[in-house]
């Protein structure tokens, strides 16, 4: 595949998705609402955020789902309890 092409593919995969191009792996912000996900991750150093996700039950191997998204306001539902976290938690929970 000539380089032309891949560099296409990039930008076309960036600016659909924004995503980050030197990491492509998928998080909560990136997923298709009522589709149920396995969490593999909470990529964060931040202890307390990490503690305050593992309180509403978003540690690895839970199912979550995002019900809707409105601006940069995410409905989860997590072990049947719904709650509403910002762009930043949605990002750091990889799916």
């Amino acid at each position: 595949m000539e380089l032309a092409v891949v560099n296409n593919i990039i930008k076309s995969r960036y600016n659909n998705k924004k995503m980050s191009l030197v990491s492509e792996r998928p998080n909560l912000s990136e997923a298709v609402i009522n589709v149920p996900y396995i969490i593999k991750e909470v990529n964060t150093t931040d202890q307390n955020m990490k503690d305050f996700l593992f309180t509403l039950g978003c540690y690895e191997g839970e199912t979550v789902t995002v019900i809707s998204v409105l601006a940069d306001n995410y409905v989860i539902s997590v072990k049947d309890a719904r709650y509403s976290i910002d762009k930043d938690l949605a990002r750091t929970i990889l799916v």
